[in-house]
């Protein structure tokens, strides 16, 4: 009996409810991460179960797609039922399902659009396409389950959202939930994919910002006085002559036949890219009137670039944590629920969008 026989079977109709909860169930299929989570208005964390691929695809120096669909289909199905166990819910007690649409990766993305599907169809569940760039957004509103912590406020509008992974570095304008005005955004490499091609460059393993920012720890940042792109005029990044400026000093060395500062080299490199995202989104805070800021996507996780933010005390600034900084599919459901209590419910035919802008 496959998976999809047994939901049928096991799992009781929609209970009735008397009381005003939104239940998500969030599926995030968009790269090397096969993720499940199941969230209440919008915020409460009731479940979040993560499969990474890191160490498969690190013999590959990146994420190899064909290896992610493959992985992805083979563990699709126990991340969502332990995504409901966990919950200790069932399909009945969802909803709408939430699934990330794109961008990504096409073999990964169809791998979850295709369970959230196969899912709503069988238990007569609305389904929702998410962005997965607004996913990012929407991490800052996860409430964690810690009950030693008080929640978080969530963002106040407007607020500028940067958003910085591997495959983005963009800043947004938001002045309301889902409506975003995209201020400004790379023109060649996302500072995630800097941080891998300059690890590579220095003999560092994938992925490459955890180990820059580990090589960094024992460097001094002022060894190497790195360009910072800044293009004066526009709110737009560049950071391919950083890179080019780290191979350069690479080759000298190799040239030179010297050891490689590696500690410097990163540290330095690190600087760089953090004095300009943290530069240019204050400027763009300041420039229209923000409340608050928010920094969301994987480079979100890199200490020296949360440390510069929190560190100044001009704006309120949202990070989500750790665990919510990568890819997770905590903050489709959040995205979904906005979507969802504002009327969105897709069809059944709804396509993957492999390079899907947010705005």
């Amino acid at each position: 009996m496959g998976r999809v026989e047994w939901y049928l079977l096991m799992l009781p109709n929609k209970p009735e409810r008397d009381f005003p909860i939104t239940r998500i169930l969030g599926i995030e299929t968009s790269c090397d991460e096969t993720a499940a989570a199941i969230l209440e208005n919008g915020r409460a964390l009731l479940s979040n179960v993560v499969a990474t691929q890191i160490d498969l695809h690190a013999q590959y120096g990146g994420v190899f797609p064909e290896v992610a669909s493959r992985q992805h289909i083979r563990t699709i199905y126990g991340v969502v039922d332990q995504a409901l166990q966990q919950a200790h819910m069932d399909l009945g007690d969802i909803d709408a399902i939430a699934v990330t649409r794109g961008p990504g990766l096409a073999g990964s993305l169809v791998v979850g659009m295709n369970t959230a599907k196969a899912l709503a169809l069988a238990r007569n569940i609305p389904l929702v396409g998410v962005n997965h760039l607004e996913g990012h957004i929407y991490s800052a509103w996860v409430q964690m389950p810690n009950l030693a912590e008080p929640s978080p406020n969530p963002p106040q509008f407007p607020l500028v959202a940067l958003l910085v992974s591997g495959g983005h570095t963009e800043l947004n304008l938001i002045n309301d939930h889902l409506q975003y005005q995209r201020l400004g955004a790379t023109f060649d490499d996302a500072a995630g994919e800097a941080f891998d091609k300059v690890a590579r460059l220095l003999g560092l393993p994938y992925p490459g910002g955890p180990s820059i920012q580990k090589a960094a720890n024992g460097g001094n940042s002022a060894a190497f006085n790195f360009p910072r792109a800044r293009l004066e005029g526009s709110w737009d990044f560049s950071f391919s002559g950083l890179k080019t400026a780290v191979l350069r000093v690479v080759r000298q060395f190799e040239k030179e036949q010297k050891e490689l500062p590696v500690a410097d080299l990163a540290a330095s490199f690190q600087a760089a890219v953090v004095d300009v995202l943290f530069t240019k989104t204050m400027h763009a805070a300041r420039h229209f009137n923000a409340c608050e800021i928010l920094v969301a996507g994987g480079v979100s996780a890199n200490r020296a670039l949360r440390e510069a933010f929190l560190a100044q005390s001009e704006f309120t600034v949202h990070i989500p944590p750790l665990s919510l900084c990568t890819d997770n599919a905590a903050m489709i459901a959040s995205a979904g629920y906005f979507r969802f209590i504002k009327g969105q419910r897709d069809p059944l035919n709804l396509d993957v969008l492999p390079t899907w802008p947010l705005s």
